[in-house]
């Protein structure tokens, strides 16, 4: 389907200052947003990476008890 032509031009120019003055409202908008979720996954990474390093000392403790040897010394 065509779309049909717009029958009226716009009586204002677009200027630079209109463009800054709209660019500044999103990106405020955004930039709230942006550091909001940059703080909350800046704190689930932190969370994730001392569970896996708790894992990771548990599972090499419990593997070390399973691997160590006993070595029993007798004077005669």
């Amino acid at each position: 389907m065509a779309k049909a032509a717009p029958t009226e031009r716009p009586t204002r120019t677009i200027t630079r200052d209109d463009l800054e003055s709209k660019l500044r409202e999103v990106y405020s908008g955004v930039g709230d947003e942006v550091a909001s979720t940059k703080n909350t996954l800046v704190t689930i990474g932190a969370v994730v990476a001392v569970i896996v390093l708790l894992i990771t000392f548990f599972l090499g403790r419990r593997g070390g008890k399973k691997k160590t040897t006993i070595v029993e010394i007798r004077r005669v």
